[in-house]
């Protein structure tokens, strides 16, 4: 081959090599995934809040700006809102479905079986899919974080800050099933512990007033768990609770700041963050959601409202409780 015949044959590969390149883009770009992330958020609480941004900011992080989009849709505490929203996400074909709260994780539960759930502040995965032998995973497209606190520690708040009460009420919202579990073992332990308790359930946001009303006319405490409709309440139950003298002790943070004295409460950030954590695995590394194990909150803190127990005449708080700002 003559010098003329290699130079031109150089020239085509070189243009050839240029053309595909510029046809391909660059392979690493070309590579990178945008990820469509359908966020269900039951109801707007503080809790519920911080734990969607303990999911957005972590997942962000770990999947880098750009590469991840959110929609984040807000149920405003209607369950069927929260089958619309899901079935939304499933035809929009969403990478992954984040589900906040119960009602949310049941409803994506229920839309798509194929499509990767992550669910956060789930009380018990077992009773919201209806699980009846749990072995902690869900065996499904399923997987995700619970809120659940030790119950058992939160009953023994009563001895410790309220050892003259008699009779405590537990309120709690009918239609939410991981607060009646949570009730339960709750009503249970104060029941060794020398406590009468009796339970106040209410159906919706208008039944919040009269049923707590009720109960602080017949009992001299109440307990209230992580319950979505209460948490978005507060300031009604703060409203008949704070003027009748009946301190509440609360299952989580935010509705110890709105109406109660203390908590034994956890990080709802964080448990956002560790969901996230999981939602990486799943999309980056091809983790199945049927295999990975459901994780709980560590770290949790005793917490109490100053200002609120002193009103109360409640000035007997232990070592070992942090100091919270009421709302």
């Amino acid at each position: 081959m003559n010098i003329k015949k290699i130079f031109a044959t150089a020239l085509i590969c070189a243009m050839s090599i240029t053309a595909l390149s510029s046809c391909g883009g660059n392979t690493d770009t070309a590579s990178e995934k945008i990820y469509k992330i359908g966020l269900c958020q039951l109801v707007q609480h503080d809790a519920l809040d911080a734990a969607t941004k303990g999911f957005q900011d972590k997942l962000t992080e770990l999947l880098g700006e750009g590469n991840v989009e959110f929609d984040l849709q807000n149920a405003a505490g209607d369950s069927a809102t929260c089958s619309t929203i899901v079935n939304q996400f499933v035809s929009s074909g969403a990478d992954l479905i984040f589900a906040n709260a119960t009602a949310s994780l049941q409803a994506a539960a229920s839309a798509t079986a194929d499509i990767p759930i992550v669910g956060t502040s789930i009380t018990d995965y077992a009773t919201a899919l209806d699980i009846s032998e749990w072995t902690g995973t869900t065996g499904r497209n399923i997987t995700g974080t619970a809120d659940l606190a030790p119950l058992t520690e939160q009953a023994a708040m009563f001895k410790e800050l309220l050892p003259d009460a008699k009779k405590i009420g537990l309120i709690y919202c009918s239609s939410e099933p991981n607060s009646k579990y949570q009730i339960d073992i709750v009503s249970e332990e104060l029941v060794k512990l020398g406590y009468e308790t009796e339970m106040y359930p209410f159906a919706d946001s208008n039944d919040v007033s009269a049923v707590v009303t009720t109960a602080c006319d017949a009992c001299d405490a109440l307990y209230i768990p992580t319950d979505n409709t209460a948490a978005a309440n507060t300031e009604i139950i703060a409203n008949v609770a704070n003027p009748a003298k009946i301190p509440i002790i609360a299952g989580e943070e935010g509705i110890c700041r709105g109406c109660g004295i203390a908590t034994l409460s956890i990080s709802y950030y964080s448990i956002g963050e560790v969901t996230a954590e999981m939602a990486y695995e799943i999309l980056v590394n091809g983790a199945d959601p049927a295999e990975m194990e459901i994780k709980y909150a560590e770290n949790l803190t005793k917490k109490y409202v100053a200002a609120r127990a002193s009103e109360l005449g409640i000035d007997n708080i232990p070592e070992g409780y942090e100091e919270l700002t009421a709302e």
